[in-house]
This record gives C-alpha cells, structure tokens and sequence, in this order.
C-alpha cells in the first residue's frame, strides 16, 4: 500500500488509520503532513504478524490514554532497514541506525521518532508483534530489554536480520502451508535472538531447535549460493552438525536441502537475466556467478523450471520492453538497501 494512489490532502490521515489498525494506536505528527509519501506492507504467517513500512521523518507517541482506551498487550519487536530512528520508553532512550533491532511494550508509554534527511531517506523498518502473553521468558526479564539497541549485524540478530528481508520478498511465492512454517521460524528466531539479550541460557527449547537451525542453514544458503562447492556437506560442516541433521531439519519442508539450492540458484539466475545491468553478461557468465559452472545443465535445469532456455527468457523480456517504450515506469521494490 502506497500513499502516492491517494490524493495530497488525504495521505496522511490514510497513514495514521492504517498504521493504528495494523498495531497499538500512537498519536502521530510529521513537518510532511501536508503531502505524505509513506508505503505499508503487512504480512500474516501462521503466528506470525509483521508490517514493513517506509516513510518520512515523524514521530509516533504512546499516551496512557490512549493504553487506557485500547492494549493489544502485545511487544514490538523493530529492525531498522533504512534511515535513523529513536525510541524512549521505561526510562530508556535508544538511538538506532539500519542493522539495529529495538523493541517496545504497547502496554506502556512511549515515543518513537523516524529521522529522514537528504543524507539518510527516509525510514525504513520491520516490525513483529508478538503476544505479551505468549513469550517463553518472564516479563519482568524481557522489560528490561525495552527500549535497547540489539545490533543486527552478528550472530542469531544478523540471522533474523537476512531472515525478515528474505521473508517480505519471497511472501508472494509462498503458499499456505509454506507460509505457516515460515511464520513459525520467524517467532522462533525472534525468541533466540530475546533469549541472547536477556541471557536466557534455557531458550531455544528442543523442540524449536530445528527451526532455528534451518533458517540458519536458510541463511547460510542464500549468502553463498555463488560458491560451487555449496552442498550439504559444507552447510553441515560451517554449522558443526552431521549431513544426517541437515537432511532431517529440511524433512519439515516438501523440498530437500539439495533442491532448494537448485532452485535459489535458479531463481537468482532469472533474476539476473532480467536486470537491465547485467545484460552485457553472456548466459553462461550469468550462471557461473550464481555457482551454476555447467552451461549445459544450467540450460536444461532452466527450461524445466520455467519452460524456455535462458537465451529465450532474457530474450522475450527485451521484447517486451521494446513494446512499452522508453517511458516505461519501472515497478517500485521496496528492498534496495535488505540485498
């Protein structure tokens, strides 16, 4: 959902219902009230519920009326995409920058503040909810974490971090199924990456393990699908568990490890095809960089995956181009700075 399909005069009116309908309802204020350029896309996976949004310098404030007269009693769990943000709450301010996730309590007051500028653009963030009630540590515990920088760059954060970005451009793709056990890995990285913070050295509980192994494994995948020697045997040797485990973690899918890297390289080839950038690139160097070093098995893989040969697919979309014209709108992607 996109501000700019309104007219001037009602975008940010639009902006604040929607946000409020999507979370806790805040009180919002912004010097771009008059012509607002904001964009929502929220996502609903199994148990998992997740808004990314981008937009310009405002800031959003929690009142206790406004706790008093509606609390989902629920916890807001934020990854900074892009731009700068602030938030205060339980006597806690936190400055954050893209990479950092930071949380906050919809069942207290508190303020947050997007900063956008000519050497940031605008806010860009994810946000999860998860039920006050439903998480596997004590309340007092995670209280303490409110309002706190939990760098996204390393470790179980830079995980979820690659995760949620992934998550929001592949939604489209995913059926139901797919989409229940995905959201079900996302709160149980959530909950890893709360338990690190708080230091809960009981968390993740076995039967979650899997989860957060996979969507490590998940991760792992797509950051080296440009290595040819990416297989099982060296995802099982960087997360230090058998090539047994990796198999049996990827039975909670329809898709085997080994073919879900086929099709990552797949898809990411396709991808390329169709960059304008890259059309000084032959086919096979194409391939060669997404670990596809067979020209003739990455061929015949491509027509069985999408019903024409690389040459023909890269071919048909130039066409097509050439039909719309040099005055072509290109379609808005909001994922320039998650690749």
């Amino acid at each position: 959902m996109d501000t700019l399909s309104l007219p001037a005069a009602d975008r940010f009116d639009w902006w604040c219902d929607t946000v409020g309908r999507g979370a806790a309802p805040t009180r919002i204020s912004s010097d771009h009230s008059a012509d607002f350029v904001g964009r929502v896309q929220m996502l609903s996976a199994g148990p998992l519920e997740a808004t990314s949004m981008s937009f310009p310098a405002l800031e959003s404030e929690r009142t206790p009326g406004l706790i008093r007269r509606s609390d989902p009693e629920t916890y807001e769990l934020t990854l900074i995409v892009g731009g700068a943000m602030g938030v205060t709450q339980a006597r806690r301010e936190a400055a954050l920058s893209a990479g950092d996730f930071v949380m906050w309590s919809s069942s207290r007051p508190y303020t947050g503040r997007g900063r956008s500028g000519p050497d940031r653009g605008q806010s860009q963030g994810i946000v999860l909810r998860m039920p006050r009630k439903g998480l596997p540590f004590p309340e007092a515990r995670v209280d303490e974490v409110l309002a706190t920088r939990m760098p996204g760059s390393e470790g179980i954060g830079a995980i979820l971090a690659h995760h949620l970005r992934a998550l929001f451009r592949e939604a489209p793709r995913l059926g139901e199924p797919e989409s229940t056990r995905i959201g079900a890995a996302t709160m149980h990285l959530a909950y890893a990456l709360l338990a690190q913070q708080i230091d809960a050295r009981e968390y993740p509980a076995p039967e979650a393990r899997g989860a957060v192994l996979l969507a490590c494994i998940d991760a792992f995948i797509e950051e080296n699908l440009a290595d040819p020697q990416l297989s099982p045997h060296s995802i099982a040797a960087r997360h230090h568990v058998s090539v047994r485990t990796v198999h049996q973690v990827f039975r909670q899918r329809d898709e085997s490890v080994s073919a879900t890297i086929r099709r990552r390289r797949l898809e990411r080839c396709r991808s390329d095809l169709a960059d304008s950038r890259l059309r000084h690139l032959p086919v096979h160097a194409i391939a060669a960089r997404n670990g596809l070093g067979d020209p003739a098995g990455f061929s015949r893989g491509f027509r069985r995956a999408y019903g024409l040969s690389p040459a023909e697919y890269r071919r048909t979309l130039r066409d097509e181009d050439r039909a719309k014209g040099p005055d072509a709108a290109e379609p808005f992607i909001l994922d320039g700075p998650w690749r």
